[in-house]
Formats: structure tokens, sequence, C-alpha cells
């Protein structure tokens, strides 16, 4: 069987870039749901939700980089067009969302969605011996874990 330049089967490396651009096109949606909920907060909390959704789609932006990398580092294409990414994404589209308790519970959802799609590339990444992926996954859980765990405190 062929390998990639990293010596990932091909066979494996499709199924795992597949899955990999269904992450990239959710993450580009919860990103851009972030930015609207930054810009269009509104009430008692603005100051404290303002900044931590900047928090929130800084790191968003980062991860997003990386997955595209990864993606490409296996041999794949990132989807790259908002066409690609609304047709993939799971995660609903927050539209003119100004309340805190619907703009947190929208965020803890995209970020609950994200986590469902990073345990299965997690499983299809260790079939593959995919290391690579194994560790940016990973990690990418146990923060969105500790993430889930806060906002869940938040909302009460």
């Amino acid at each position: 069987m062929k390998n990639t330049i990293v010596g990932i089967e091909n066979e494996y490396s499709v199924k795992v870039i597949n899955k990999l651009n269904g992450l990239l096109a959710n993450y580009q949606i919860h990103y851009q749901n972030l930015r609207g909920l930054h810009w269009n907060i509104k009430g008692k909390n603005f100051f404290e939700l303002h900044v931590k959704f900047e928090e929130y789609y800084g790191d968003s932006q980062l991860k997003i980089d990386e997955i595209a990398e990864r993606i490409l580092t296996l041999g794949g294409t990132p989807l790259h067009t908002f066409t690609d990414y609304l047709e993939v994404s799971k995660i609903a589209v927050g539209k003119n969302v100004s309340n805190d308790v619907e703009a947190v519970n929208l965020v803890v959802a995209g970020y609950s969605q994200l986590l469902d799609l990073e345990r299965e590339i997690l499983n299809l990444s260790g079939d593959a011996d995919d290391e690579g992926t194994n560790s940016m996954v990973s990690d990418f859980i146990s923060e969105q874990e500790k993430t889930l765990w806060m906002l869940n405190s938040w909302l009460g």
C-alpha cells in the first residue's frame, strides 16, 4: 500500500483528511459566530463576554490554521470557501445574537459539536497511526472540555 510523505497509508490519510475538512468547516462557522457575538453582545455582562469572545475567536483562528496545515501535510486540500463551510458544517449559524445567555448557549453548542467531531477524528487517526493528527486533536479536546466546564458554570 502506498504511503503519504509522512508515512501514513493513503487509504487512512484520505479518511482523516475528509474528517479534518469537516472539522475545519465547523471551526469556521464557530469562529464567525464568536466574532458576531463579540461585536453584538449587550447587557450587564457586556465587558466580561466581549473580552471572552475575543479570546475564543483568537484561539479558534489559530486552530483553523493548524487544521488546514495538517490537511496539507497529509496531502489534502483544505476547504476554503464559505459555500463549502456552510454545506459541511453542523454548527448552527448564530445571527444577531446579543443576549448573554443565548450567546453562551450558542458557544456551548459549538464547542460540543467540535468535541464530537474531534473524538471521531481521534479514533480514526489512532487507527491510522497518525500521531501528528492525534496530538493536535488531543490538545484541542482537553482545552475545550475545560472551556465547556467553565461556560456551563457561568450558565449556572
